[in-house]
């Protein structure tokens, strides 16, 4: 009867890991809509691809090397053993044997960790929008899902030098937050702004095409983060865990409304207007800074921590226009600058500062360094930019030879396109 009991639990903890992980997958659809709707109309249809083709590069690069060099079975703590491919799952008598120690699938960790270096190219796609060419950006995702995200997740998740030092990040403000939004900087660094977008001293304003679908997008990352705040916790097959999980989702639910109105009143008193972008962006900036550590906070804390990322969104977004770092869909803020917000907080309820402080340094720098390095790399060989007529047409036609929306449009050879010439 007890080795039922211990194969009742695992399959309990394997299924909520799996549906956990498809309210991850479906991010996905969240960063899409969000990124799709944040930019202009002849825009759209290149970033539905690029989203789309980042996810599907980040299973199949994430299967044949990723997982196994985040999670080695050999490394020195810096650097992680090299192998290919998934190994097999636990064996019964194995989990049996272990005495309820193993307690969940492999295969089904694997299934959870993907779409966690998925959403980290996602939060470059919305980042680098309008202006790159399509399969530059494709092949950077490659080095991203194969090499830089998965070694920095190996000093923290996978029994490295971080973990060692004492660095903690629950579910990844800093490992998949932090890290997408440093790889963004560095790509955006080395594309440069879009046209027009900073002229004579001034921001010009370059207003999203579809904002319901922009909002839409954020309530669909706000469902998913409750699977990926929740499904961190690994086990769900006793009380306290069950508990533990409740408290997850209650603080991650409470950060991202604190962040929300910490966002809009900001604009509110800053701009004269309760601006939604700001407001969406401070959703997901709450979520974030709540992301390194979801469990220890009281609810009123969590609270607080998302209201202060929602403050944090909004000048960040703010002071990156004014060093003219151009981020259409404010990701490097959402994600970067509350990742670090997120990392630091948690010295509030455990952990050490400076322990938190280093952690935070190296997975920046990491990332980065080696991501300007890629992308420097690939803008010399293929060319990260489309040209300047490519860029006023948009570049749907340049890169995907479609518009998102057709109907509204004409042909630029038959007639005059929605899309103005300069």
């Amino acid at each position: 009867m007890e080795d039922k009991i211990i194969e009742l639990a695992y399959a309990l903890d394997t299924f909520y890991f799996l549906v956990m992980g498809a309210f991850v997958m479906w991010m996905a659809a969240g960063f899409t809509m969000l990124e799709s709707g944040l930019v202009r109309a002849k825009n759209t249809a290149e970033i539905l691809t690029k989203n789309i083709a980042l996810y599907s590069i980040a299973v199949i690069m994430y299967m044949i090397v990723g997982y196994n060099l985040m999670y080695p079975a050999t490394g020195t703590g810096i650097i992680p053993g090299l192998s290919f491919f998934l190994g097999a799952d636990h064996a019964t008598d194995a989990v049996i044997a272990s005495g309820g120690d193993i307690y969940y699938s492999g295969i089904a960790d694997h299934f959870f960790q993907v779409v966690f270096v998925a959403t980290a190219c996602s939060i470059i796609s919305g980042a680098v929008a309008e202006r790159m060419k399509l399969w530059p950006f494709l092949l950077f995702c490659v080095f991203m899902t194969s090499i830089i995200y998965p070694v920095q997740g190996y000093w923290k998740w996978g029994g490295g030098f971080l973990d060692e030092a004492g660095f903690s990040d629950f579910a990844g403000s800093g490992v998949v937050h932090l890290c997408g939004a440093a790889a963004a900087l560095a790509g955006v660094m080395v594309l440069g702004a879009r046209s027009g977008k900073y002229t004579d001293g001034k921001v010009n304003a370059m207003p999203g095409a579809n904002l319901p679908l922009a909002t839409l997008g954020t309530f669909i990352l706000w469902l998913g983060w409750f699977g990926f705040n929740g499904g961190s916790e690994l086990i769900i097959s006793n009380v306290s865990e069950a508990n533990a999980v409740s408290m997850i989702l209650v603080n991650t639910n409470l950060a991202a409304a604190g962040g929300v109105m910490g966002a809009l009143i900001l604009s509110k008193m800053m701009f004269g207007k309760s601006d939604l972008t700001m407001a969406l962006n401070g959703a997901i900036g709450g979520l974030v800074s709540i992301t390194a550590e979801p469990l220890a906070p009281t609810p009123g804390l969590a609270l607080i921590v998302g209201f202060i990322g929602g403050l944090i969104v909004v000048f960040s977004i703010i002071g990156l226009d004014k060093l003219r770092i151009d981020d259409p869909v404010g990701a490097i803020s959402a994600h970067g600058t509350c990742g670090i917000w997120g990392l630091l907080a948690v010295s509030l309820t455990s952990g050490s500062f400076g322990t938190q402080l280093y952690g935070t340094i190296v997975i920046f720098l990491w990332t980065f360094i080696v991501s300007y390095l890629f992308w420097s790399a690939i803008n010399m060989i293929y060319g990260l930019r489309v040209n300047a007529n490519q860029e006023d047409e948009g570049v749907d036609i340049a890169e995907c030879g479609l518009e998102a929306y057709p109907e509204f449009s004409k042909s630029m050879d038959s007639a005059p396109s929605v899309y103005p010439k300069k």
